[in-house]
């Protein structure tokens, strides 16, 4: 799964680092990011995170996986 914030729609909520503290973290203007090395993101709580966000800046995309 690849995981990626619009920052240009996120208006800086927090759901994401509610629901996903793990994964998602906010800058010093309260915008929302991925935590480095995160982007491949496994947790559970990551589809819960993009629900959360109230103008759906979060994309999580399912990736193949390598062998």
């Amino acid at each position: 799964m690849r995981i990626s914030v619009d920052r240009d729609v996120c208006i800086g909520a927090g759901q994401c680092v509610l629901a996903a503290p793990q994964v998602f973290t906010q800058d010093d203007d309260g915008l929302s990011e991925v935590l480095p090395g995160r982007e491949d993101g496994h947790s559970p709580m990551v589809r819960e995170a993009a629900r959360a966000c109230p103008v759906s800046a979060i994309t999580v995309r399912e990736t193949a996986e390598r062998e």
